[in-house]
C-alpha cells in the first residue's frame, strides 16, 4: 500500500462523521478538488481509483442524506449526483473565500482534508519529499492557497493550461499540513522517517568532510615528501639548518601524519603553524 493510501486509510477511520458541520465542510473541499467533473449539466460526477478515497465521499452524502450512485469505469469508482441534491444542504455555489471568512478553524480543517482526500497525493518520504492537491479551477487554486496560508502552511502552485494543483516539497511544512487534515498516524511515520533521512545526511557529510580534509592531507603530504627527496637528489638536504632538517626527516618517516601530530613529534615541539610555515620554507627551497 502507498503512503498516500495509507493516510487515506486513516483519514476514512476518523469518526467525526456525528458533526454534520463538519461533514458538510469536508464535503465542500471534496467538491472543490481536481476529480470533480462539472461538465454535464445538473450533474456532478467524481471519479477515484483509492476505494478508501471513495467510501469516505459516500459517506459523507449519505450523511447529508444525498443520493447517489456509484459506478466502476475501468479502475475509477465513479460517483454520480445531481446538482439538486447539494443545493440548500451546504453552501456550494459560493466561493471558498466566502464560505471560510468567518469559519471555525476546525471547519476550515475539514475543507482542507477534503481536498486532500478528493484529489491529494504524496510521495514515499523514503525517497523524495512531495505532497500535490488537484484543483478544479485556477479560482479554487488561489483560494485554497491563502486558506493554507490562513492555517500557517506555505504552499506553491502549478497552473498550466487544464492542470491547476498545489504542492510541498519541504519536509517540515508537510508534516505540518498532514498534522493540520488529522493524520496524527502518518505524522509520526513521516517525522521518523524525515528524523532518520536528516541523521543519515548528516553522517554522510561529516564523512564526506573527514574524507576530504584527509585527502587534503594526503596530497600536502606528498607535495611536501616529493620536495624533500628533490633536495636529497640535489645535494641541497645537507645544507639546510636543524630545524628544516628535522621536520623533513619526520614528514619522511610519517606520510600520513597530520601537522598537529608532526609537532608533537619535535624535539622542541610547535603547533600547526609553526609545522606548517617550515615544511612551506623547504618547499621554497626545493622550488627555488
Amino acid at each position: 500500500m502507498s503512503f498516500s493510501s495509507e493516510i487515506k486509510q486513516e483519514l476514512n477511520k476518523t469518526s467525526n462523521l456525528a458533526n454534520k458541520e463538519i461533514v458538510k465542510y469536508e464535503l465542500i473541499g471534496y467538491l472543490n478538488s481536481g476529480n470533480i467533473d462539472e461538465t454535464t449539466k445538473n450533474t456532478i460526477k467524481f471519479s477515484t481509483e483509492s476505494d478508501y478515497n471513495i467510501n469516505r465521499f459516500s459517506r459523507l452524502l449519505s450523511n447529508l442524506n444525498m443520493n447517489h450512485n456509484i459506478e466502476m469505469s475501468g479502475k475509477n469508482f465513479v460517483i454520480k449526483l445531481k446538482v439538486k441534491e447539494i443545493e440548500g444542504k451546504i453552501p456550494y455555489k459560493e466561493s471558498l473565500e466566502e464560505i471560510t471568512r468567518d469559519g471555525k478553524e476546525e471547519y476550515l480543517r475539514a475543507i482542507v482534508r477534503g481536498l486532500f482526500l478528493g484529489s491529494g497525493s504524496i510521495n514515499n518520504p523514503e525517497n523524495k519529499y512531495h505532497l500535490e492537491i488537484g484543483l478544479k479551477s485556477k479560482k479554487v487554486l488561489e483560494e485554497v492557497s491563502d486558506l493554507l496560508k490562513r492555517l500557517g502552511v506555505n504552499v506553491k502552485s502549478i497552473e498550466t493550461k487544464n492542470k491547476y494543483s498545489i504542492y510541498i516539497k519541504e519536509g517540515e511544512e508537510i508534516s505540518r499540513f498532514l498534522a493540520l487534515i488529522g493524520a496524527n498516524k502518518a505524522v509520526m511515520i513521516f517525522e521518523d522517517i524525515r528524523i532518520q533521512k536528516e541523521m543519515r545526511g548528516k553522517v554522510n557529510r561529516l564523512v564526506n568532510c573527514e574524507t576530504a580534509n584527509l585527502n587534503k592531507t594526503i596530497n600536502a603530504s606528498i607535495e611536501q615528501i616529493s620536495a624533500i627527496k628533490k633536495l636529497q637528489q640535489t645535494g641541497k638536504f645537507n645544507k639546510l639548518d636543524d630545524n628544516l632538517k628535522e621536520i623533513a626527516n619526520l614528514r619522511l618517516e610519517n606520510p600520513n601524519m597530520s601537522l598537529v601530530d608532526l609537532g608533537k613529534l619535535l624535539k622542541e615541539p610547535v603547533g600547526k603553524s609553526g609545522v606548517n610555515y617550515r615544511l612551506k620554507k623547504i618547499m621554497e627551497i626545493a622550488n627555488g
